[in-house]
C-alpha cells in the first residue's frame, strides 16, 4: 500500500535534454533523471508491484502528442525489471480504454516481450476526496508504488497540466465527467479534489514526457510543440512551477498553483526549488500556444452525451 502522503516531499527537480523520442536517447536520458535524484533504489524497492500511470487519454498515435509517449513508459520498464520490481501499465481514459491507448502507441508488443501487464484502472472504491465520495480505482490503490508519467500540455480549461492532474485518471471511468460537473463550478474546489487524489495515491516519483509538448487547444486537439526535455522529482508541485518557467509564464498564474499554495502543498516557489541536470535557461519557450479559457464545469447535457459516446466506443471495441 502506499506510504502516508507528506505535504513538503524534496522540492529537488531534475532536467534532462532529449531532443527526440529514439531508444537511443530516451533510454540514456530517462537513467540519467532518475540517477540526478538520487537513484530508482531511492524510489522503488525490490518486488514492489509498480503502476507506470502515463497519460492515456484517448487513443491517438504517438504523432498527434495526446498520449505519453511509449519509449519512456517502455525505458521505465526496463529499470523497474532491471530493480527487481514488478511494474504494470494502468490506466482509465476518458475516451476508449487502456487496451485501445496502448495499440494505439503499438506498445502491445514491447509490453507483452518485457511481460508488464496492462490494466485498466476499474473497480471503484469510493474514499472522502474535497468531502465527497469519490470512486478511485482499487487497481491503483493496491499497487505498492506508483511512479506517474504526464504528457506536457496546455489546457483549455486550466491553462496547462504538468503533473498533479494525470493523477484523475485514476478516477474510474466515466466518473471523471461527472466531477467535472459536481466540482467544475468553481476553479478552487476542482483543483483541491485534484490534489488530494494526487495526495491519496501518492506516486513516488513523477516524470514529465516535455520532449514533445502540446500547445493550442489542449488536452486532446492542441498541436504537437518540441521542447526537448524530461522533467522529474518527487514534489509535482516543484516540477509544475518548472513547468511554467519552460514556457515563459507565471506560475501564480495556474489555477492548480494557486490551490496549492492556498493549502500548502507542495513547493511553487522557485527561488527555494532545487535544480540538478541540464540548464534549461536558454531553451525557455517563448510562444508556447496558451489556448483561451472556457468554462470547466461541464453541463449535465455534456455529461449525457459523453457517456454516450463511451458506450458506443466501449460496443464497437466489444465486436
Amino acid at each position: 500500500m502506499h506510504p502516508k502522503p507528506i505535504n513538503n516531499p524534496s522540492s529537488l527537480v531534475a532536467l534532462t535534454r532529449c531532443p527526440d523520442y529514439r531508444p537511443e536517447n530516451i533510454a540514456p536520458a530517462v537513467t540519467r533523471q532518475i540517477s540526478l535524484l538520487g537513484g530508482l533504489d531511492k524510489f522503488i524497492s525490490p518486488g514492489d508491484t509498480v503502476l507506470l500511470k502515463p497519460n492515456f487519454i484517448a487513443p491517438k498515435p504517438r504523432r498527434f502528442a495526446v498520449q505519453t509517449d511509449p519509449e519512456i513508459i517502455l525505458a521505465l520498464a526496463r529499470l523497474l525489471k532491471d530493480l527487481g520490481a514488478r511494474p504494470f501499465v494502468g490506466d482509465s481514459p476518458a475516451w476508449g480504454n487502456t487496451h485501445a491507448c496502448i495499440k494505439a502507441l503499438d506498445l502491445e508488443e514491447p509490453l507483452r516481450k518485457l511481460n508488464v501487464p496492462v490494466k485498466q484502472l476499474n473497480h471503484p472504491q469510493r474514499l472522502k476526496i474535497a468531502g465527497s465520495r469519490l470512486g478511485l480505482s482499487a487497481v491503483a490503490l493496491e499497487a505498492d508504488k506508483i511512479i506517474n508519467l504526464p504528457k506536457f500540455k496546455s489546457h483549455q480549461q486550466l491553462v496547462a497540466t504538468f503533473a498533479v492532474k494525470n493523477m484523475f485518471g485514476c478516477v474510474s471511468g466515466k466518473e471523471k465527467a461527472f466531477w467535472h460537473f459536481a466540482k467544475g463550478k468553481h476553479l478552487n474546489d476542482f483543483c483541491r479534489m485534484l490534489i488530494e487524489i494526487y495526495q491519496r495515491l501518492s506516486p513516488a516519483l513523477t516524470i514529465i514526457d516535455a520532449v514533445v509538448a502540446m500547445d493550442g487547444p489542449g488536452p486532446i486537439s492542441g498541436n504537437p510543440k518540441p521542447l526537448g526535455f524530461l522533467i522529474a522529482g518527487a514534489d509535482p508541485i516543484a516540477c509544475e512551477a518548472l513547468c511554467c518557467r519552460l514556457i515563459n509564464i507565471n506560475p501564480d498564474e495556474l489555477p492548480l498553483l494557486q490551490t496549492a499554495a492556498k493549502i500548502g502543498f507542495g513547493c511553487s516557489d522557485l527561488s527555494r526549488i532545487e535544480f540538478a541536470g541540464d540548464d534549461y535557461t536558454d531553451f525557455i519557450c517563448p510562444d508556447f500556444d496558451i489556448p483561451p479559457q472556457i468554462p470547466l464545469r461541464f453541463s449535465l447535457a455534456r455529461v449525457c452525451k459523453s457517456l454516450a459516446k463511451q458506450f458506443v466506443l466501449l460496443a464497437r471495441h466489444v465486436t
